[in-house]
């Protein structure tokens, strides 16, 4: 039997592709758990928003992670709801307006 294909939101593919125009940092988390590495580093770099952070947990699992001015959020939440935050709706795909040419 066929499986179904999981259908792609399309305001999350929005969210991904905004999200690849944001500075991004690979890290491993080594001791730490990832979300405690994502903070050390921005700390230790001193890493201003907005930015992408992808931790290497182990050498199958990476987690990502998104450094706004109000803090550190999961990446996939961020992709979810992009419009929510400001610094990256500079960042956003401006609608084209078409021009409509009035003949006088």
């Amino acid at each position: 039997m066929a499986r179904k294909r999981k259908r792609k939101s399309r305001r999350r593919q929005e969210g991904r592709k905004i999200l690849e125009l944001v500075p991004q940092y690979s890290i491993e988390s080594g001791e730490d758990k990832p979300v405690t590495a994502a903070r050390k580093y921005i700390q230790a770099i001193g890493i201003s928003p907005p930015a992408l952070l992808i931790v290497k947990r182990n050498e199958h699992t990476t987690d990502r992670y998104f450094w706004a001015e109000k803090g550190l959020f999961g990446a996939q939440y961020v992709e979810e709801n992009h419009f929510l935050f400001p610094s990256l709706r500079d960042l956003q795909p401006q609608p084209v307006k078409a021009s409509v040419a009035v003949a006088k």
